[in-house]
């Protein structure tokens, strides 16, 4: 029987994933050893709407200096960087996947943030972390690959502080089955997993969680993935884009993920829920 996790790893695996990523700044005209967050937004934020649904989803909730943050599945680790350069969180970030690890460390030395955001190797169902170690957790796009949620969202309860915060920005099973393969997150059905919003709710409401804000913002996306389809028709793929971690069927993803959206296939929700002080 396959392991979901190897699995998982080896379809976002890239070699060479950090030279072609310096290849593709240095083409969109960027210095390579002067970088700044922003610079990366365009590849190192790889969920649905980038840069602009991690502020959206950031801006929910009142993160201040010196906060501890747990990034669940921090991918190239775009989302700590900007936690980190704007609000002054202290974010540690872990990964299923190795390459994106070392991709991820890397861009935080050359973005000059290595002191205040780290990244680690390390399955979301096995937290290497004490009890209460930080003040939030965020996850964004994780979930769907993970089919343990009582673990998955056990495991970010265990680690988070009474009264902590969970932010999520994710997507949920819509009315209609199944989704079109395949989608950025899986090729086929062997790695998704994905769950209706009211059964996430309920996994939340028995670790001890109550809903603060919960947003759908599918319509959001269905202009989102539009847009980027019509760029890529007039002007084909820029340097540094999404394409560098989908692989040679980026297209195909990305048409799949505008009829999974206007045929109600998925939702996609941002979410902040506050862990119960007396839990």
């Amino acid at each position: 029987m396959k392991n979901p996790s190897n699995q998982v790893e080896h379809h976002y695996g890239r070699e060479n994933l950090l030279n072609a990523m310096l290849d593709a700044l240095r083409k969109s005209g960027k210095d390579t050893t002067r970088l700044e967050p922003a610079d990366l937004a365009p590849v190192d934020e790889f969920h649905i709407r980038g840069r602009e649904a991690t502020v959206e989803l950031a801006h929910l909730t009142s993160l201040k200096p010196g906060d501890r943050v747990l990034d669940a599945g921090s991918g190239l680790g775009g989302s700590a960087r900007y936690l980190a350069s704007h609000f002054q969180c202290l974010v540690t970030g872990i990964d299923i996947t190795r390459a994106y690890v070392d991709v991820a460390n890397a861009l935080a030395e050359l973005t000059g943030l290595e002191e205040k955001v780290h990244f680690q190797h390390a399955s979301a169902l096995d937290l290497p972390f004490e009890d209460n170690a930080f003040d939030a957790v965020w996850t964004e796009h994780v979930q769907m690959n993970i089919a343990d949620k009582r673990t998955f969202y056990g495991e970010i309860a265990r680690v988070t502080r009474p009264g902590g915060l969970l932010l999520f920005h994710d997507i949920f099973k819509g009315d209609t089955e199944p989704i079109h393969y395949p989608v950025p997150w899986a090729d086929d059905e062997s790695i998704n997993f994905l769950v209706t919003s009211d059964e996430l709710k309920a996994v939340l409401d028995t670790l001890g969680y109550s809903i603060q804000s919960w947003e759908d913002k599918s319509q959001a996306s269905l202009e989102w993935f539009e847009q980027v389809i019509e760029k890529l028709q007039k002007k084909g793929p820029p340097p540094l884009g999404f394409h560098l971690l989908t692989g040679d069927n980026a297209k195909s993803k990305f048409e799949n993920q505008i009829r999974n959206l206007q045929e109600q296939r998925f939702v996609v929700v941002q979410a902040v829920a506050k862990l119960n002080e007396s839990r």
